[in-house]
């Protein structure tokens, strides 16, 4: 049955529609609509019901002028807040009584053929030229998006815009049919336009692309929708071309000029959203892009070019990062310089072959990395020098952000401890380093054929150091329990300092006497060289009481899955990876243990290499949380994409070293290939 025909309220219009709109019940939308009706002059008494017909709004107040024009929708919907502003239109832009009107209609249908989906003819609309307009009456398939070009059919063709030019424009050589053989740039900036009920279509443009599921779409499947005209049911002409993982697809009719576009993934700006997401989460993750291309290849997946990725980085991947991590950093810094009583850890990491090296500086209470500094060799005249220039950099950060400490614990490295004594700052020792610096030294003493007994006191002197560093207040008192060992090992439990006199076991009568070393025997002087050796004294005197490094080591683990030893980056990529490790490790570290179904601890139990088979229980951790990398794919798609020149502002002002080899003069590549000689084809040269 036809729709009932209401007349239009507005003052001159006697246009009889399908489309008309109740006037709002809100203020001051009432008002507004009244005004216009009436033009000012409201009546006191009012119909129930007051219809304003759509002839009297503009285009854009329509949420579905789209659907409406080319038959999907019966009525058009308004924009919530839209008034009435056109007085006098020239013509009803939605009627198609006639047949000039009805040359301007182009015949579309959705994308597949769904169940309970046809097309109804109009009486008032036939014509032995002209096809009515499809009206679906069922549409079951909301997660498909149709798109379309301009409603307007011609008798002569339509000039296609202009289209812009694509850096990361790559046709598929097999993309089209033999009757659509032609090429022709794809242009990214034609819109996508999803259409499904107007409550749908609402709910899918406002989730941003990068949080919309993917799925694997195989070629052949995904043609199948485009074999059958949806209007006529006759064979159509099917196009494709690709750029990277996008895939665009046009299907035309021969037979009734039907037309439609079909997009793979949104498109950001002029780049497809699905190659800049797969660019961020191969950076993000640490993943290496010439493994995942074998994997891609593999499983016969479409994939970027490198040269796309590396262009994705330098545009928007890197700045988001030095972003995030400066954000992150001043908000740590502000806090730390409101705290007392700070301790720092700082620990140095070279990466082969002595090209860079990287130094952490971390807060031992919280377990989170504060400052990361990268060195490039040439910048300070070699590698020796890269420790020292790294914590140097990290400790004048700090000073311009007036963050005060009252002791930082390093490594025994020589250099580092005089540069910080001289700077009258407050040093101590791990204590790991020293005891595996220890531990190796007698390990190679006690496999000597006359030094055996040492084997079975390894153990409890790397205990010894531990003991020694968490029980004593002060340097001198280190000394002399570290030093106390010498006379436990012979069963002397009374020593000579008055610092610590006795040992403070108690007293027991040892059932094997045989692991007592006597005095004058080889294994006990070398283990006294060991001992008291003139550096193991000072570094034992500047043990640390409580803090270690031990959190420091970990995140050395976690810079390995962002920045592999085999793998080469410039100084930005591996600046920017370290960042990412630093925005990874500061996110977990604090995570709790993992539970049963019962609630109980979760242990596993390990063999560390260090306990030579002696088997110990380690806690098992939750998982592992990856917020940051949500944040990052927020801030890339809905700031960086859309404005980078604030972002790229943080890359600027990084101060980047020349490369190792623009210190030597670049030779001829001819002269260089002419004077190749391989060691094992000298005789043919």
């Amino acid at each position: 049955m036809a729709p009932k025909r209401l007349w239009c309220a507005v003052v001159g219009c006697n246009n009889e529609t399908s489309s008309r709109h109740l006037v709002p019940t809100s203020e001051p939308l009432k008002t507004q609509w009244l005004n216009f009706v009436f033009k000012g002059n409201v009546p006191p008494d009012l119909p129930k019901c007051v219809h304003v017909c759509a002839n009297h709004f503009s285009p854009d107040c329509f949420i579905n002028e789209g659907q409406y024009k080319a038959g999907f929708a019966k009525k058009l919907l308004l924009r919530n807040g839209s008034v009435p502003t056109i007085r006098v239109p020239a013509a009803p832009p939605e009627e198609s009584s006639t047949s000039e009107e009805l040359s301007k209609v182009q015949h579309v249908a959705c994308q597949m053929d769904a169940p309970q989906c046809g097309s109804q003819l109009s009486i008032k609309t036939l014509h032995p030229v002209y096809r009515s307009t499809g009206t679906q009456t069922t549409m079951l398939c909301p997660d498909i998006g149709v798109g379309f070009s301009d409603p307007l059919r011609l008798s002569t063709p339509m000039k296609r815009p202009n289209k812009r030019s694509r850096s990361e424009l790559e046709e598929d050589p097999s993309g089209a049919s033999s009757s659509m053989n032609v090429e022709e740039p794809l242009d990214l900036a034609d819109s996508v336009t999803a259409f499904t009920e107007p409550t749908d279509v609402t709910t899918e443009s406002s989730k941003p692309a990068h949080k919309t599921a993917a799925y694997i779409v195989y070629e052949n499947c995904l043609l199948q929708l485009f074999e059958q005209c949806p209007v006529c049911q006759g064979v159509t002409s099917v196009r494709r071309r690709r750029v990277g993982t996008f895939l665009a697809v046009e299907q035309r009719c021969p037979h009734c000029d039907f037309f439609r576009k079909w997009n793979s993934q949104p498109v950001v700006g002029s780049t497809p959203a699905g190659n800049l997401q797969l660019s961020v989460a191969v950076y993000a993750t640490g993943a290496s892009f010439f493994k995942l291309e074998k994997l891609f290849r593999a499983m016969q997946l479409k994939m970027i070019h490198y040269g796309t990725f590396r262009s994705h980085a330098r545009r928007f991947i890197e700045p988001a990062i030095v972003h995030s991590w400066k954000t992150a950093q001043d908000g740590m810094l502000q806090q730390l310089r409101q705290k007392q009583n700070i301790v720092l850890g700082g620990d140095f990491r070279a990466y082969s072959p002595a090209k860079f090296s990287s130094y952490s500086v971390m807060d031992l209470r919280t377990s989170t990395i504060i400052d990361l500094q990268l060195v490039q060799s040439n910048e300070v005249g070699g590698s020796n020098n890269m420790e020292k220039e790294g914590l140097r950099r990290s400790l004048d950060l700090l000073r311009a952000h007036c963050v005060t400490f009252d002791s930082i614990v390093t490594d025994r490295h020589p250099q580092i401890q005089k540069y910080l004594r001289e700077a009258n700052i407050t040093q101590y020792n791990d204590v790991w380093h020293i005891g595996k610096a220890v531990s190796r030294k007698l390990l190679r003493i006690a496999q000597s054929k006359d030094s055996e007994k040492l084997q079975k006191w390894l153990r409890s002197i790397k205990n010894h150091i531990y003991w020694t560093a968490t029980t004593s207040s002060s340097g001198q008192e280190r000394v002399a329990k570290w030093t106390s060992i010498l006379n436990h090992v012979q069963d002397m439990h009374t020593h000579e300092d008055p610092v610590f006199p006795r040992c403070l076991h108690p007293q027991r009568t040892s059932r094997d006497k045989s692991k007592w070393l006597r005095a004058g025997t080889p294994a006990l002087c070398r283990l006294e060289k060991v001992l008291t050796n003139k550096r193991i004294l000072k570094d034992v005197e500047k043990l640390s009481p409580h803090h270690q490094t031990s959190s420091l080591e970990a995140f050395r683990s976690a810079i390995l899955r962002f920045v592999p030893k085999n793998v080469v980056f410039s100084f930005l990529g591996m600046l920017c990876r370290l960042y990412l490790a630093a925005l990874h490790f500061n996110e977990n570290a604090g995570r709790p243990q993992a539970t049963t179904a019962a609630g109980e601890p979760l242990f596993k139990v390990v063999f560390p290499k260090c306990k030579k088979g002696q088997c110990s229980a380690k806690p098992v951790k939750a998982d592992p949380t990856f917020h940051y990398m949500d944040n990052l794919l927020d801030l890339i798609f809905e700031k960086v994409v859309v404005d980078p020149t604030p972002y790229m502002d943080n890359i600027l002002k990084i101060s980047k070293p020349e490369n190792l080899t623009s210190q030597f003069e670049k030779p001829d590549k001819l002269e260089v290939i002419a004077s190749y000689v391989s060691r094992f084809n000298q005789g043919q040269v």
